[in-house]
């Protein structure tokens, strides 16, 4: 793969329009970045958990602001490599122009990211997946294919936001966002459709990254963009070298913030938060620094910037030294794995802490527990609804869905696909709010 063809300012949905505009104010990019920053899907993550319930007299992020803060720091990573690369080759802008604009690409794909994860967390995601497997919705699957089945037994956030971004839902226009090529791209974690994303063995992938319906979407990404093919697998492919800063910006992000987050809640002591926090910075004079500092909490904001700039200041290091393989699709692990072992042991210190007294608060455990009830029930209701839609309470509840996710299409996998689409995108409150609705739990006001 190489620079040249990987960063693209063609627009998905968009590609015979011209977008050049005399005055241009904004490289493609930057336009990229507003229009996810003034989307509704955007706007919704500021009431989605991110881990923490959300916030009443003690403020905890939220998704919304997880991705602003993961944008700032890819925002940095890609910048820095352009620097660097730049002193070394100094004639590599006109061997691939919009190398210069890494910095932007990175940022609106960082704050993309995120925009699929449904309500409540990585528990929403799972609570999603197990009304297949273990519920109501066992039932379908001799009505789908294996490949919508496994798309429907493992629903994922990453899948879901390429497909927000592409889609065109019932009276939109075509094209979705209409992003730039190379910001869809770098939002693919795992270039691979779900029959793939769960193996074990030499593949090694978690996730993956696009359901049945937008699997020619990537395709056509990748042949524009010149990503490798996968040669052990038919329709998976390396990924885009920039997700790699994407995916470590992100790493950054929740390893330090959520840290200060159990801070705050009184989760972790000071101590224990300089304790982990500290090994992390570079900085020689930061502890007399501390020392003259009264407020806990600005003692633990100076630590999270400090060690924050030390991990972009290395991970873009390491994305500079491993370009070489990157760019062959041979590098398949996260720069967070390449830094030096003083900064890896520090972080698997607060991995060790995270998994046992952040992730196991008993706030977190709760907030997880409500969200698979919710979210079961919501597609307990809806999903039969929208399938059948020939009672009269049936007509009631698909009449609560904006048009937007109707589908003409007759398909189970299309139909169920389009309620997913509905509750996949709800906020925790919306989500809490139609549940007991719904359930007769609680009656709306007038």
């Amino acid at each position: 793969m190489n620079w040249s063809t990987l960063l693209s300012a063609k627009r998905y949905g968009y590609e015979h329009r011209d977008n050049k505009q005399p005055d241009e104010a904004r490289s493609e990019f930057q336009r990229d970045y507003d229009r996810l920053i003034f989307s509704s899907p955007f706007r919704r993550l500021q009431n989605k958990t991110q881990v923490f319930p959300l916030p009443g007299s003690i403020f905890v992020h939220n998704r919304l602001t997880h991705s602003l803060e993961v944008a700032s720091v890819g925002r940095s990573l890609g910048r820095i490599f352009y620097n660097k690369i730049k002193a070394q080759q100094p004639s590599i802008d006109k061997e691939a122009p919009f190398l210069q604009d890494i910095g932007d690409i990175v940022t609106a794909a960082c704050l993309a990211h995120d925009l699929g994860n449904p309500a409540f967390g990585h528990s929403g995601e799972s609570a999603i997946s197990r009304y297949f497997t273990d519920g109501e919705g066992q039932k379908y699957e001799a009505q789908v294919t294996p490949e919508e089945w496994a798309d429907l037994t493992h629903f994922e956030g990453n899948a879901n936001a390429l497909r927000i971004l592409t889609h065109q839902y019932n009276g939109k226009e075509t094209g979705g966002f209409g992003l730039t090529y190379s910001t869809l791209a770098a939002i693919v974690k795992y270039p691979c459709p779900s029959q793939y994303g769960h193996e074990k063995g030499e593949l090694h992938r978690k996730k993956y990254g696009f359901f049945c319906p937008e699997q020619e979407t990537f395709k056509k990404l990748a042949e524009e963009l010149g990503l490798q093919k996968d040669p052990q697998v038919t329709g998976v492919y390396k990924r885009h070298p920039l997700v790699y800063l994407v995916e470590a910006a992100d790493d950054i992000c929740y390893n330090i913030m959520d840290v200060e987050d159990a801070h705050r809640l009184g989760i972790l002591s000071y101590p224990e938060t300089e304790q982990l926090l500290l090994p992390l910075s570079n900085d020689n004079q930061l502890q007399s620094r501390l020392r003259n500092i009264g407020d806990l909490d600005s003692r633990v904001s100076l630590l999270r910037a400090k060690a924050i700039s030390t991990l972009i200041m290395e991970c873009s290091e390491v994305f500079l030294n491993k370009q070489a393989p990157i760019l062959a699709g041979e590098y398949n692990k996260p720069l967070m794995d390449g830094l030096p072992d003083s900064l890896l042991a520090a972080l698997k210190a607060i991995t060790r802490e995270s998994v046992q007294r952040i992730y196991n608060a008993r706030s977190v455990v709760q907030i997880e527990v409500a969200g698979y009830k919710v979210m079961n029930g919501l597609l307990e209701e809806f999903i039969p609804a929208y399938l059948n839609n020939q009672s009269s309470y049936d007509k009631k509840l698909v009449a609560m869905m904006p048009a937007q996710f109707y589908t003409n299409a007759s398909h189970t996998y299309d139909k169920i696909l389009a309620v997913l689409d509905f509750v996949s995108g709800m906020t925790d409150l919306y989500a809490v709010e139609l549940f007991r609705t719904i359930k007769g739990i609680s009656f709306p006001s007038l």
